[in-house]
């Protein structure tokens, strides 16, 4: 397996931001992780010059990927200011307009919509699968984009395995039922972890937005990781979300969390979609009976006070889980089930609030 070492010394024959000094000794040079026989660098630079310092970047992965023992390799171009510089006078127009601005559509989707949750373990990933091919079943060309770096599913939901296709420019998504799918998970073992810090987080997002083929799509479901951090700002200051959709489970302790997702998209004035009760009760398979096993209703009334939509309830269902795992999503593979219909009509949910823009309304308040 390479090392850094092995890296760094490679790179000293590339040319750093400023056409001369050896990349390693200009100091852009962010991070360098191996996962595997997968080289991953991440690069400083003003993102005035982003653009023309793509040849950099493209050289510099060609140098990697020609090291014994590289499998692939993938340098991003981050704009985070490293450690120890000055920092910039502050420009006009302020910050926040600034994010306004540096917000781009990605070319051929006509949508983008996040599913977040504030926790783990609520089934956010488990319910953007089923959101999207629910989308789908109602007309619509619809990608995912999985943004959880640190624990990507995509892959396996979608019962995807391999590399995707690329010119050394351009990466083809995979596709499963129908669905273009990007995932980070597909560059990298399933086993494997990401040890990564912010700034290649977000580039890694950034490229996985804007170096995919994705299309025409009309909407792109990003499922994001849970809580409210790097993934979640880089999506709602580089692309024009349409809206987000929280996940949360009823209990008390999953709403808390589920409140906090809601006012960090408020603050980024990224309007919520509604939000979804997912584990609402479990149904007994032999007798019927229904258990409400971690209450029920919660995330209704927290959508009721919270003034968003509530775009539905997902039960507990062996069916569910076992499709899921099998990478044979429930919409997909067993489309008239009861469980099959429920995705749809919380799918129908989305796009109504989508084209009736009847979400909340966050006030837009600018500090300069």
């Amino acid at each position: 397996m390479v090392g850094e070492k092995e890296v760094l010394a490679a790179l000293a024959r590339v040319p750093g931001p400023d056409g001369s000094t050896p990349l390693p000794q200009s100091g852009a040079i962010a991070g360098v992780t191996t996962v595997g026989d997968k080289v991953y660098v991440s690069i400083n630079v003003d993102p005035a010059r982003a653009g023309m310092l793509e040849p950099m970047r493209r050289t510099a992965e060609s140098v990697i990927k020609q090291l014994a023992g590289v499998g692939g390799a993938t340098v991003t171009l981050t704009a985070d200011r490293p450690a120890g510089a000055p920092r910039a006078a502050p420009a006009q127009p302020g910050p926040r307009a600034q994010a306004a601005q540096r917000q781009t559509d990605i070319p051929g989707v006509a949508r983008i919509i996040a599913v977040a949750s504030g926790k783990g373990g609520v089934g956010k990933s488990t319910t953007s699968a089923n959101l999207a091919l629910g989308l789908a079943a109602h007309g619509w060309r619809v990608g995912v984009l999985d943004a959880d770096v640190y624990g990507p599913s995509m892959p396996r939901l979608f019962g995807l395995s391999g590399k995707p296709e690329s010119d050394g420019k351009i990466i083809k998504p995979m596709e499963a039922y129908g669905i273009k799918v990007m995932s980070i998970g597909f560059l990298v073992d399933e086993g494997t972890a990401m040890i990564w810090r912010g700034p290649m987080v977000q580039s890694a997002l950034t490229q996985m937005m804007r170096d995919v083929a994705w299309g025409d799509l009309d909407c792109l479901v990003v499922d994001m990781p849970p809580g409210t951090g790097d993934a979640q700002l880089t999506m709602a200051q580089t692309v024009p979300l349409k809206g987000a959709v929280i996940v949360s489970t009823p209990q008390d302790l999953a709403l808390i969390d589920a409140r906090r997702a809601v006012a960090m998209f408020e603050k980024v004035q990224v309007p919520v979609l509604g939000i979804v009760e997912n584990m609402s009760y479990f149904l007994c398979p032999k007798c019927g009976e229904r258990s409400d096993i971690f209450a029920h209703g919660g995330a209704r009334h927290e959508a009721e006070r919270l003034a968003v939509p509530f775009l539905g309830e997902v039960p507990l269902h062996m069916a569910i889980r076992a499709t899921s795992d099998e990478g044979r999503p429930v919409v997909a593979t067993d489309p008239d089930s009861p469980h099959a219909r429920i995705y749809r009509d919380i799918a129908a949910n989305v796009m109504a609030s989508l084209d009736s823009g009847a979400v909340r309304a966050f006030p837009k308040i600018v500090v300069e």
